[in-house]
Parts: C-alpha cells; sequence; structure tokens
C-alpha cells in the first residue's frame, strides 16, 4: 500500500490495521479508552509545535492528531455507531450552522457588527440540543458543575470542578486540612498495593492527583504550571546526572540506582545552594 494525499488512503490503512487475524494485534487491541490519552498527547504535541514554530513538525503532528481522529471513527464503525463520513458531516454542518454571514444566501447575510452575537447565539442552541440528547443521570442542566467544560485538560478541570463546589461552602477552609486529605489517599494507595488490583490503583491514584490540585488552589499555585515546573527540575537534575557520568567517561546503563542517587543530591544541592554575598563577589 503506497502512500496518497487522499484521506481515503488513511482510512483504509486504519480499517485494514484494525481487520481481526490480518491486522495489528497491538491496533486491535485498543478502544476508545485506551486510545483517548495518545488523543490528548497529540493535541498538546500539535500546539507544541505551533509554539516552537516548526511548521515541518507541525506537519506531522497534524498527521498524527487526525489519525487519531481515524481511529475513533474505525472503532466507531466497528460498533455500528458512526463512520469517518459522518464526522465530517457533522463538522461541515456545524461550520455551515455557525456561519450564516458567510454561506446564507445573499438576502440572508448579516453585518460584521452582529458575527459575535450570532454564533454565541447559535452554540447555545447547540448546547441545548445536546444537553436534550443526554439522559438525566449523565447530564442535569440543574447540577452546579454542568457548566464545567467536560473537554479541558484533567487538571484545569479539577481545579475548575473544585472551585465552582466552593462557592456554596463545600470546601476546606485550611491548606493543613488538605494535607491531612492527601495522607489519607496516600494510605489508601498504600492499601491498594496490598490487593494488587490495577484499576483500585488507578482509582486511588486519581483521588491523590485530585487532592494535590485541591491542595495547589488553597496555596494559589496553578498546578499545571507547578507540575511543569516539577518537569523542567527533573530534566536539569537528570541532565546534572549524565553530564557527572560523561566525564567519569561512563553512561547511564553502568551505573547503579545509589550511585545516581547520589549524583541527583549533589544537583540539588548545587540548586539550593545561596549564592555569594554582593561584598564576597567585589572582593573577588
Amino acid at each position: 500500500m503506497t502512500p496518497s494525499r487522499n484521506v481515503s488512503r488513511l482510512i483504509e490503512i486504519m480499517a485494514q490495521l484494525r481487520t481481526p487475524v490480518t491486522g495489528c494485534p497491538w491496533d486491535l487491541e485498543q478502544s476508545f479508552e485506551t486510545i483517548a490519552p495518545y488523543t490528548i498527547e497529540e493535541a498538546y504535541e500539535v500546539a507544541d509545535a505551533i509554539a516552537r514554530k516548526d511548521y515541518d513538525d507541525l506537519k506531522d503532528e497534524l498527521g498524527d492528531l487526525l489519525l487519531q481522529v481515524v481511529y475513533h471513527a474505525r472503532m466507531a464503525e466497528e460498533q455500528n455507531a458512526f463512520a469517518f463520513g459522518d464526522v465530517v458531516e457533522a463538522i461541515t454542518r456545524k461550520m455551515i450552522r455557525r456561519h450564516p454571514h458567510v454561506f446564507a444566501d445573499k438576502d440572508g447575510n448579516i453585518a460584521a457588527a452582529g458575527v459575535k452575537s450570532a454564533w454565541e447565539r447559535i452554540k447555545a442552541e447547540e448546547k441545548a440540543e445536546r444537553a436534550a440528547r443526554r439522559s438525566a443521570e449523565t447530564a442535569s442542566a440543574s447540577s452546579l458543575l454542568s457548566n464545567v467544560k467536560a473537554g479541558q485538560p484533567a487538571l484545569t478541570r479539577a481545579m475548575e470542578l473544585q472551585r465552582k463546589a466552593s462557592t456554596v461552602g463545600f470546601d476546606w477552609n485550611d491548606p493543613r486540612a488538605v494535607l491531612h486529605k492527601i495522607r489519607e489517599e496516600a494510605d489508601e494507595i498504600e492499601a491498594a498495593l496490598d490487593h494488587g488490583d490495577k484499576a483500585e490503583l488507578a482509582a486511588e491514584t486519581g483521588d491523590l492527583m485530585f487532592a494535590l490540585v485541591n491542595l495547589a488552589r488553597h496555596v494559589d499555585a496553578s498546578p499545571e504550571m507547578a507540575l511543569r515546573g516539577a518537569n523542567a527540575k527533573f530534566e536539569r537534575r537528570f541532565a546534572y546526572i549524565e553530564r557527572a557520568l560523561a566525564a567519569q567517561g561512563r553512561s547511564l546503563e553502568a551505573a547503579s540506582l545509589a550511585e545516581m542517587d547520589a549524583l541527583w543530591n549533589e544537583a540539588k544541592a548545587n540548586e539550593t545552594q545561596p549564592s555569594s554575598r554582593p561584598s564576597e563577589q567585589r572582593e573577588r
């Protein structure tokens, strides 16, 4: 099968990958739930390529994101839910509906000043239609949390859910109370480790992460930015380990965990070491 500029070839490739017996064993094992994290990851990689203004990379990342759409559509088609063409039809219908000033008949065009109000009105109508299709169990219009957008990154949505609940007093008054909850959740993870149940461990880990977001909110920290800072710190200290071992003519694989831990502590100590006083710098 040769590459093509036509999306139908990509759809064919995905169908072949998902064909029982002759398809790819890994692809055949996947479900909406297992693929969803990759979908989110690819969207972030698109945003990263844009931030770096790397348009060759953006082309590749957009292809990876398109693959995610094709993947989900294929799995839905296997369940007789919908197909890729239905996805395209749904978004084209939505875009035409939201842009009457562009796609309406000549006499139906509206002035530029009315575009934004029309957009908001049409989006509100679509939202009401979606809510009407959902069951009361999954989306209740009367719920305090119903307006917290479901498509946000998990950390951001956790923060928004907590903020919304806090408006009616469902909240802790002291960050130390949140710390107590964090310790409680950590104890539950330890108990789950004894059971060895992966689903239970995942659920308890989620509870711990939710509690950590709550702590970030109470100390007025962005959980996203806090985690980004921790990521950068980890990369910086790990790079120190790599440089130190390279200076000794050794590889990471040749070093023991104890040796790497010692170098990690060196990197940490170097970062926390107070800088020289201005007077000492002048004397030098």
